[in-house]
């Protein structure tokens, strides 16, 4: 299943030559209990794909993200704080578009799935430690652990406005869900102090975790409107 989405968003992205619309656009993330993120210059290209006839179309591009933090979820302790970044996460969609068209305006509709890598990966130590004295009872934790990251996937949905400048050039607004995850099992050790002042030090292996990359996207573009 996967090998067919990534082979579909390749065969989308050759496409993008044929486009009608495409755009460079100022994408921001609000993650599900993490940080709000800010797109990296040269912030992010949407609307690359075909179009079948006026009504749908297949799209794909890409963004580039700072991810100021995100979650990180399949951990036998939870916590409202960011436990992974910041990080630099690549996001690349693939999905249908449904458009009804105006004269000077449009509204889309927008359904499908969309694959991520996240690099330059780090902890917030801070917070996991914290995560890990609540759910212990501990008066203090402090944990030594290693990660392995994976790339994820996913799927999106949401809805898009857009507004003819001119002929050539148009505004839109965009607001997507994404949810999706990958894995990044965690490793190491982990130690606290208990109420009797009793130092404990526990293994851990944590190989169900993951980066949780689930939230809504804002997106604002400027396009290069096509023949209409």
């Amino acid at each position: 299943m996967r090998r067919k989405f990534i082979l579909f968003l390749f065969l989308a992205g050759c496409s993008g030559l044929f486009a009608q619309d495409f755009g460079l656009s100022f994408s921001y993330f609000v993650p599900r209990n993490g940080s709000f993120s800010t797109p990296v210059s040269p912030f992010s290209i949407r609307g690359l794909g075909v179009d079948f006839g006026k009504v749908i179309s297949l799209e794909t591009g890409a963004s580039l993200y700072r991810m100021s933090g995100l979650n990180i979820i399949g951990l036998p302790f939870e916590n409202v704080e960011p436990m992974a970044g910041p990080n630099l996460t690549l996001l690349i969609p693939g999905e249908i578009v449904f458009r009804l068209r105006g004269k000077k305006a449009e509204f889309n509709v927008n359904g499908g799935g969309f694959v991520y890598n996240a690099f330059f990966q780090k902890l917030n130590e801070g917070n996991i430690d914290r995560a890990i004295r609540a759910y212990e009872g501990w008066q203090l934790a402090n944990a030594d652990l290693s990660y392995s990251s994976k790339p994820g996937a996913g799927w999106k949905a949401g809805a898009e406005f857009v507004f003819d400048v001119t002929r050539q050039w148009g505004l839109s607004f965009e607001v997507n869900y994404l949810a999706g995850s990958s894995a990044l099992p965690l490793m190491g050790t982990y130690v606290g102090l208990n109420a009797d002042n009793q130092l404990i030090e526990r293994p851990a292996d944590f190989k169900n975790a993951k980066l949780d990359l689930t939230g809504l996207e804002f997106s604002l573009s400027i396009l290069m409107r096509g023949r209409r």
